[in-house]
């Protein structure tokens, strides 16, 4: 009776740490198809049904396959959502277009079935980088705020945003992010070029975030949270301000994070917002104080640490998720530089997404967030002349859309993985393929498989005893839906 009473507690204790460690027995392949959806180079496939295969019995996979190995019982973080900003740049170039092409543009993002189904927006709070021109909510020296009012934004953004909810369902997350404080709040009275912000406008600007948001959601906008500041460590001839880790973790320790946890205790507050290369020191002297971290909701940052050369770091964002587990990690900006038109269709910038989000995905990133959703054919506006590519590009003049490849390979991820979709175990056998998959709260798994060589691949995928062989075109990326 005492070895059964031991063995049935040893049985038990062992699921609980299964379960603990996101391993549950339930996930069944045989007898389900595979629906394949494809884009790829020199083809016709953009995000297309390309075919149907059924799970057949797997045996050992041989050396010389290529097989990606799913094991959809071992669950890692909960997707947030996918999705891309929308600027007043955006929003400018949107008003220009004709009412039907405006209509597809916000189908094409926001529709589920139209199109590739985004689900995080986010936006600035007064001017940036991709605005016709600086401007603040405030008139300039206003020390109690009282002329705050946001009517510039009413006129294009603050309209793009609600048709962009409406299209989606209103399933959708925003967040927000400051570049500058105003020039009187700053050492160098000047929005642009860096400077900092005076310590005794620490508190106005704190309840400048607060009045945004209660704006914003006047106008029937919810705001989920805010980022701190964008890009803190770097003077940009643009809208910035520098914060060193120490400034941004007193800032949120004594003055945002009480002001936004007594305005709104359920808004969340992400710092950093910047490059993958500074951020687990940003996140160690945040972190590792227990008065800002509590405000903290996670770590927010961009793909721009390649500007000087090298590779993508993604070995630092694993490294923070791993240091900090009860944080979270969200994508908040990355676009392709240097604008060129005769690179719309260059087919890197979209193997560039998918790397990265892949990547990021795999090392415990919970949300992704694109730069500008929208952009003219000048790669703007842009009141200082910082073009870049989005997505999709407007030619003003003959009222047309442009999607580029970047579109379709964010597409794989965005109209496939659902917000509180759940990261499975997903590996490859050999290095030119790379993959993620996920599992849906309907059930559905999607995985996505990426093929940046030169060749077409055949592969197993292969879920415990049960395998489909299917193959992906040179300079493609597929979605598998099972």
């Amino acid at each position: 009776m005492k070895k059964n009473t031991f063995m049935a507690s040893l049985l038990l204790m062992s699921g609980i740490i299964l379960a603990q460690n996101g391993q549950t027995k339930s996930y069944k392949a045989a007898g389900k198809n595979v629906t394949v959806y494809t884009t790829a180079e020199n083809t016709e496939f953009r995000l297309t049904k390309s075919g149907t295969a059924a799970f057949g019995d797997s045996k050992q996979p041989l050396e010389t396959e290529v097989s990606v190995f799913i094991s959809p019982d071992i669950t890692f973080q909960s997707i947030m959502g996918i999705g891309g900003a929308i600027t007043d740049a955006s929003a400018e170039v949107l008003a220009k277009l004709p009412a039907d092409k405006q209509k597809e543009l916000i189908n094409a993002y926001y529709d589920t079935d139209k199109g590739i189904g985004y689900s995080i927006i986010r936006t600035n709070i007064h001017s940036c980088d991709f605005s016709s021109g600086s401007y603040t909510y405030v008139k300039e020296g206003d020390k109690t705020l009282k002329s705050f009012d946001i009517s510039h934004d009413k006129k294009y953004r603050i309209p793009m945003i609600k048709d962009a909810l409406k299209t989606a369902g209103n399933h959708v997350t925003v967040y927000v992010s400051p570049w500058s404080p105003p020039a009187y709040m700053k050492d160098s009275k000047n929005m642009l070029k860096g400077g900092k912000l005076l310590p005794e406008f620490r508190q106005l600007w704190a309840d400048y975030y607060v009045k945004f948001i209660q704006a914003y959601e006047k106008e029937g906008i919810p705001i989920w949270g805010t980022t701190v500041q964008n890009e803190p460590m770097a003077t940009q001839t643009w809208e910035s301000c520098i914060y060193t880790a120490e400034d941004e973790r007193d800032f949120l320790k004594s003055y945002l994070g009480p002001t936004m946890a007594k305005a709104f205790p359920d808004k969340k507050i992400v710092v950093w917002d910047h490059n993958r290369d500074l951020m687990n020191q940003r996140a160690n002297v945040i972190f590792s104080d227990p008065e800002a971290s509590k405000y903290a909701w996670g770590t927010g940052f961009h793909w721009y640490e390649t500007w000087a050369g090298g590779k993508p770091m993604f070995d630092n964002t694993r490294k923070v998720h791993e240091a900090y587990p009860d944080k979270n990690l969200l994508f908040t900006e990355g676009c392709v530089e240097n604008f060129n038109a005769a690179k719309y269709q260059f087919w890197p910038n979209g193997e560039r997404y998918g790397e990265q989000m892949i990547n990021d995905f795999n090392n415990g990133t919970t949300g992704w967030t694109d730069w500008n959703i929208l952009l003219d054919e000048n790669g703007g506006p842009n009141h200082v002349g910082n073009f870049c590519f989005a997505p999709v590009h407007a030619d003003t003049k003959t009222g047309q859309l442009i999607y580029t490849p970047s579109y379709y390979y964010i597409g794989h991820f965005s109209k496939f993985i659902q917000p509180e979709a759940k990261r499975v175990s997903s590996a490859v056998s050999r290095s030119m393929l790379q993959s993620a998959s996920f599992i849906n709260k309907d059930g559905k798994m999607a995985t996505v498989v990426m093929n940046s060589s030169d060749k077409a691949v055949a592969y197993n995928l292969i879920i415990g005893t049960d395998k489909v062989n299917l193959s992906i075109p040179a300079h493609g990326i597929q979605t598998l839906v099972y």
